[in-house]
């Protein structure tokens, strides 16, 4: 059970009624994981989806480099209805499972594509060392283009807020789903 009761709509503010149409007239088309306990500070929720519908939608990372940054950064974090949500989408757009699930158990996953190495390897590095060292940087630079960079720093920095977001309101998986880790 999350730490916060899910709001009414019906007793939405104006504020956050203007924040949960846009989300449903949007690519996401629902209201759900750390969206429905932005919504209880509208202002917050207003831009945090807008970015993260930048982030996820409309990036310049196609959806199977994205899509691994996310489960990535979810792993980390260890965020359960990250890793639930977005897991079956990095399968689906076409990271090995074999990857995928050295991913959420802390292993060395193995990439045949190097773009997905770079995308790992980055994202891991600026996790885990708070920090990317001059020499990665500089490969990431030359193999994505500075844009490509900025957008997978974006990503990662958004993702991280909503692994938190779920990690610290205790967002719960839906019914009957198995958690992805023990914590």
């Amino acid at each position: 059970m999350s730490r916060l009761p899910d709001l009414n709509p019906e007793k939405f503010s104006p504020e956050q009624k203007k924040v949960h149409d846009a989300v449903i007239a949007g690519p996401r088309g629902r209201v759900v994981g750390p969206i429905k306990v932005w919504l209880k500070n509208p202002g917050l929720a207003e831009h945090a989806q807008a970015l993260g519908a930048y982030c996820r939608f409309n990036s310049s990372l196609e959806p199977r480099l994205s899509e691994l940054a996310i489960i990535t950064t979810g792993a980390f974090w260890k965020a359960d209805y990250e890793w639930f949500a977005h897991a079956p989408m990095a399968t689906k757009a076409g990271i090995d499972p074999t990857a995928v699930e050295a991913i959420r158990t802390g292993g060395t996953p193995k990439f045949e594509k190097p773009d997905e190495q770079l995308i790992y390897d980055f994202t891991r590095e600026l996790l885990t060392a708070r920090r990317v060292s001059s020499a990665l940087f500089a490969r990431a630079k030359k193999e994505l283009g500075e844009t490509r960079v900025i957008d997978l720093v974006g990503i990662i920095g958004y993702y991280g807020l909503v692994s938190v977001t779920l990690n610290a309101f205790e967002l719960p998986l839906p019914e009957g789903a198995k958690k992805p880790f023990d914590v």
